[in-house]
């Protein structure tokens, strides 16, 4: 006896062969060649864009402290000081020789001020007068370099102190009361208060290349609801031996106003541009065989499977190797419920809103 098989399609065109021919509405994706972008997800820390190490001039031994880590200061805000006794003995010594060399200026411009009126009297002589001037100007030579001594040790006395140089935030105190520093040791780290950046370690690629001024999506780790935005700055040009990585810096373009990012963790999704090619949604993909491929819309609108070579996957989207030319229409959105010859309608059509 002869059996007839029937298959659900054809099963369904016999019983509804209207209903199965209809037109299936999906989205229609026309393919485009343009620039790519290379999503890397990558974690880092929030810094500050200026940093600076505060240390005295001279060493000595730290008398006070005035500030703590994380502490705001402002600009000229005193931060420590070492022991001034010998700064302060030095000025007074310095102090009393400019005193004792206005004393002196003074005598000799008396002594010169008499001999030029004795000379003019007809009492004195021109070489007694020019005995004067030669002493009145010695005298002066004393008294400028008693007011230059005096200056010196001014300032010394000042930099017994140091003070931030603009606004900033403490980062570190290295020092605590009662130690000795040297010259220009570092003594207190700070943070200006504007200005942050994002500091990555990523992984070493020929993208890198081209990464400066890529943009970089941002968003706090245990801040989740904080979002910014950032652009890359600075690349380092060597792999740190340490990490197998490369050093990346972006600078944060809208930090949040009355929030210190100091030193906070972040995702950063980093958009390296990556030339030129073909990218169509991740809803276009489909298999045929061990073979990726795509739905391919006809002139006269049916679908038609075509295989294609996927470059890299994207964060929504298939990077196309081969296989799609600019121009061509792929179903995105709809593509599982197809069928090869399947005729179809794109659902932003007047057809397809119906």
């Amino acid at each position: 006896m002869l059996r007839l098989l029937l298959t659900p399609v054809l099963l369904l065109c016999l019983v509804n062969p209207g209903r199965a021919e209809s037109d299936l509405v999906v989205e229609f994706v026309t393919v485009e060649q343009g620039p790519l972008v290379f999503d890397a997800a990558l974690t880092g820390t929030v810094a500050a864009t200026d940093t600076v190490d505060i240390g005295f001039r001279q060493g000595g031994r730290i008398d006070q402290v005035f500030v703590d880590e994380g502490d705001s200061v402002t600009a000229g805000q005193a931060l420590a000081r070492i022991d001034a006794l010998q700064q302060e003995q030095a000025l007074h010594v310095a102090e009393a020789a400019v005193a004792a060399a206005q004393a002196t200026e003074a005598q000799t411009r008396q002594a010169r001020n008499r001999a030029s009126a004795m000379l003019d009297r007809g009492v004195g002589t021109r070489a007694e007068l020019d005995a004067t001037n030669q002493a009145l100007s010695s005298a002066q030579r004393g008294l400028a370099q008693a007011r230059t001594g005096q200056d010196q040790a001014a300032r010394a006395l000042e930099d017994t102190v140091i003070r931030a140089p603009t606004d900033a935030i403490v980062t570190t105190r290295r020092v605590e009361p009662g130690q000795i520093v040297g010259a220009a040791q570092a003594v207190i780290s700070l943070a200006s208060s504007t200005g942050r950046e994002v500091v990555f370690q990523t992984p070493d690629t020929t993208l890198l290349r081209r990464a400066i001024g890529a943009p970089v999506s941002l968003q706090g780790i245990d801040f989740p609801d904080l979002r910014m935005t950032a652009h890359v700055t600075e690349i380092a040009p060597l792999v740190d031996p340490a990490t197998g990585s490369v050093l990346a810096r972006a600078r944060i373009d809208d930090p949040p106003e009355n929030f210190d990012l100091l030193g906070m963790a972040v995702r950063g999704s980093v958009h390296f541009p990556a030339g030129q090619g073909i990218s169509v949604p991740w809803t276009a993909l489909t298999a045929v065989g061990h073979e990726h491929a795509v739905w391919i819309v006809d002139n006269d609108r049916r679908a038609r499977l075509t295989p294609v070579h996927i470059e890299r996957f994207a964060d929504g989207s298939v990077i196309v190797g081969s296989g799609l030319d600019a121009g061509q229409i792929v179903v995105g959105a709809g593509s599982q419920l197809l069928y090869p010859g399947r005729k179809v309608v794109d659902q932003h059509s007047d057809a397809g809103a119906q």
